[in-house]
């Protein structure tokens, strides 16, 4: 995975609601790299690294990206991001439920069983801190637990000498034990922001990133490595209309899907090799800076529902990701061209606030 995104694809079972709307699957299950979707146009198949069905468990799914710890103690940037639509699953997928846990809680246990087997030649240390880009806004949510009487200090985004990217002026907590460790992720989990929207009762309004610094020190080659192990849930991508966005609710849509957009074009210079990568142009691509680049190993799951009633915007999830696939592994490079001008053209319609037309970027419309 050193240097490319690997991208899982993750489906949810049809939820009550979309069962009382009467709603059918729009997803066929091929085999467990591909799936193929129900569209206008007839089925289209998508495939990616790893698709996981609505049978699939948690233990499975971790099963498949438990790896990736291991990079993390070696002294390697590792991101694992997920991406989708508003209540299609990503924050379960990320963190779970205290009986069906996430990808961030079994990671954390994992992370100190496997630094409790090195202490007979390591000497290793872990720190965390957790933000939120809530309407543009870094909020630090560690500072939050610590009920400070003066207002939290202004965080600003910085590269060190190394090229990690540091927040300046946030809590940065000492991690000690599972137990502390998932007391910490969970208080300051709390304090996201979440609304209510017409898809999801308890949607989340802001992207979180939570970060744990693995230093670890080898007592034999007398070298010390410092690893970076981000865990960032997205927040949803979706339509004004269809999630009843209103006032505040729109505004915080505007600023999300403008992030997003933002990690598109990073993601489209990448892949094209040009001189300036866009990264600076939102808070969250600078957050992410050194995870989509240079020594990460980066993973992203694109969560989808199967309902036909989210067809649209399933399309444009799995179309998304499709292209951050195929862009960074550069498995066809005749494609790519053609793969990175569709990418462009979804950023596009993006920012300008517009639904995205698929029908019209395939007929080259907005080429």
């Amino acid at each position: 995975m050193k240097g490319k995104i690997r991208v899982y694809c993750r489906c949810r079972p049809m939820s009550g609601s979309e069962l009382d709307r009467g709603c059918h699957s729009a997803v066929k299950f091929l085999d467990e790299y591909t799936l193929e979707l129900e569209t206008p146009r007839g089925p289209k198949s998508f495939a990616y690294d790893q698709v996981f069905n609505p049978s699939n468990t948690q233990d499975q799914v971790f099963e498949d990206t438990k790896n990736l710890l291991q990079s993390a103690l070696d002294g390697y940037n590792v991101c694992i991001f997920a991406y989708g639509q508003t209540g299609s699953g990503k924050t379960f997928t990320m963190t779970g439920t205290a009986d069906h846990p996430g990808i961030t809680p079994r990671l954390i246990d994992l992370m100190f069983k496997s630094g409790d087997a090195l202490k007979g030649n390591n000497t290793i240390k872990y720190e965390a801190y957790m933000l939120e880009l809530y309407n543009d806004a870094l909020i630090d949510l560690f500072f939050q637990l610590d009920n400070h009487p003066d207002k939290a200090p202004k965080l600003e985004i910085k590269k060190n000498d190394k090229g990690m990217v540091v927040v300046q002026n946030i809590v940065v907590k000492p991690c000690t034990d599972t137990h502390q460790t998932l007391k910490l992720f969970d208080q300051a989990n709390k304090k996201r922001q979440v609304g209510a929207t017409k898809m999801n009762a308890e949607s989340s309004r802001s992207h979180s990133v939570f970060t744990i610094l693995i230093e670890n020190y080898n007592k034999t080659t007398k070298k010390t490595s410092v690893g970076k192990l981000s865990l960032v849930d997205l927040a949803g991508s979706e339509r004004a209309g269809k999630t009843g966005a209103t006032a505040d609710r729109l505004k915080e849509a505007q600023a999300i899907n403008k992030s997003l957009s933002a990690l598109g074009d990073v993601i489209s210079a990448l892949s094209t090799n040009e001189k300036f990568i866009p990264y600076r142009n939102n808070k969250l691509t600078q957050l992410m800076q050194d995870s989509l680049g240079g020594n990460a190993k980066t993973l992203m799951f694109v969560n989808i529902s199967p309902a036909d009633y989210n067809q649209e915007e399933t399309q444009t999830s799995l179309s998304y990701a499709s292209r951050v696939k195929l862009i960074t592994n550069n498995a066809n490079k005749n494609s790519d061209s053609e793969e990175v001008a569709k990418l462009k053209a979804i950023i596009k319609q993006l920012k300008a606030g517009h639904d995205v037309d698929l029908d019209s970027i395939a007929e080259g419309e907005n080429m």
